[in-house]
């Protein structure tokens, strides 16, 4: 609960990003965890540490259209809030303006509108919206300032806000009813930049020497064909000939020579990060054109063995990307 005697501290104060999240969780600083959708326990570094972290809250709540691995991962209690999703037609007895439409953006930056057509699950679902701004005034009360019923009754009104504080979406609801939504601005595309001189500035940065032990690969994770996200739609990878399984390692065949080992037998991983290990066992060693000195994995397959300490500077994203390993024959 939030006292609005005692106003919360700033956002800059009090926001994290997935691994400070974690960290909170686990010094017992974050006691709710509050999950739009998602699958933020495979979808997150050090798989075990990320469970871990999630039991030390008092209460985890998923809002979701259907069940995956973060919802048997749970604190103290839990609740599962079954939400429409975008493909149900969004309707209820309190919309001020009749059926109402999301807006997405694709990769290439372009805003549009999503709208479902099939009749919902259920007809005691909410949306997203709804059941946000229900909790918002059920928690907070009407002293914030912010018409919770009113956003709830009408998305329209939330872009309208979106509008006034988000650079590029101005006339929000006018634009995004056009065929084919329209374009967030983009440097690059419009050959204009923020800069002094309107121009686009480089920066070079050295290349890090990254140094292995004997015996140890940099483990890089990978997403296959047929896969969003951490969902897995088929087994099959067509980009690179995996049939059949994803619990594989690509590596030079140079290097499983070099190991005494053969494709087809199964490794256990291990990584290694400031004197600590990880492991996972059971992948499958399929020999590969790929550098050597270098093997890769699926996410989130391999995430157990991503560090929660192991990140990026600056933006802290987890060096899911440069992991090192080395393999045992099991």
């Amino acid at each position: 609960m939030v006292s609005l005697e005692n106003p919360p501290l700033s956002p800059e104060a009090t926001l994290r990003d997935a691994v400070g999240a974690i960290e909170a969780m686990l010094e017992g600083r974050a006691d709710v965890f509050f999950a739009l959708g998602g699958n933020f326990l495979s979808a997150t570094p050090d798989t075990e540490v990320t469970a871990r972290a999630l039991r030390r809250c008092k209460l985890t709540v998923q809002v979701s259209t259907k069940l995956n691995r973060s919802h048997l991962v749970t604190g103290r209690r839990a609740l599962i809030l079954p939400c429409l999703g975008r493909t149900e037609r969004d309707e209820h007895e309190h919309a001020s303006r009749g059926e109402q439409f999301v807006t997405v953006e694709n990769s290439m930056g372009v805003v549009h509108r999503s709208q479902g057509n099939l009749a919902p699950a259920s007809e005691h679902l909410r949306s997203e919206v709804q059941i946000v701004c229900r909790l918002a005034r059920a928690t907070l009360g009407d002293g914030t300032g912010v018409d919770w019923d009113g956003f709830a009754s009408d998305y329209d009104r939330i872009r309208d806000a979106i509008a006034q504080v988000v650079p590029g979406f101005e006339d929000y609801n006018v634009r995004v009813r056009r065929q084919g939504g329209f374009v967030l601005p983009n440097g690059p595309r419009e050959r204009r930049f923020g800069t002094p001189d309107g121009k686009a500035h480089f920066t070079v940065h050295p290349v890090p020497q990254l140094e292995l032990e004997p015996g140890r690969f940099w483990m890089t994770t990978v997403r296959s064909h047929d896969q969003f996200n951490t969902t897995i739609y088929d087994l099959n990878d067509r980009y690179r000939g995996i049939h059949g399984h994803r619990r594989v390692v690509l590596v030079n065949e140079d290097d499983l020579r070099m190991l005494g080992l053969q494709a087809g037998h199964k490794v256990t991983l291990v990584s290694h990060f400031r004197g600590e290990t990880r492991s996972a066992p059971s992948f499958t060693l399929v020999a590969y054109d790929i550098p050597r000195g270098s093997v890769a994995t699926y996410f989130p397959e391999a995430n157990p063995l991503v560090f929660l300490e192991s990140y990026a500077d600056g933006s802290r994203t987890p060096t899911s990307k440069a992991i090192e390993v080395s393999l045992h024959a099991e």
